[in-house]
């Protein structure tokens, strides 16, 4: 069995949907980190049965807004000294921002450079977000 040991200090992005946990890892540009950080994929999990991790062995801000597009579930915990000192509570965020790209190709976020996406959260139970610029809704199903 494969040993994923504790880091000293920096993040562990926890409980991650199997199989999420690369688009999660690129979307935070962890591919462009020149620190330590790892992806484990399909660990073993006694809740979800299969879970992705990321451990970033550094202190970084974490975008907690594109945490959340990835599930509920997730936990962020900020390590210390190999120790827990926080636990950061995810929620859906009211507004996400240059995290997502909408979906309708007429869209004017798609065509320009300097418009940035920028989603509403329209209904938190279904977890639907909808375009500021042409109101196409998106369930976070879709990720």
């Amino acid at each position: 069995m494969l040993e994923i040991t504790s880091i000293k200090q920096g993040i562990v992005i926890d409980h991650i949907k199997a199989g999420q946990g690369v688009k999660l890892f690129n979307l935070l540009n962890l591919d462009k980190a020149d620190f330590t950080v790892a992806l484990i994929m399909n660990a073993e999990s006694e809740k979800m049965g299969k879970k992705d991790i990321i451990k970033i062995e550094k202190n970084i801000d974490v975008n907690l807004d594109v945490l959340a597009l990835f599930g509920k579930q997730i936990t962020a915990n900020i390590i210390k000294d190999e120790e827990i000192v926080e636990k950061v509570e995810i929620k859906l965020p009211q507004t996400i921002e240059n995290a997502l790209t909408c979906k309708n190709p007429r869209c004017i976020s798609n065509h320009e450079r300097h418009v940035k996406t920028e989603f509403q959260l329209i209904n938190e139970e279904k977890q639907q977000y909808t375009c500021v610029y042409c109101d196409h809704l998106y369930d976070l199903e879709e990720i």
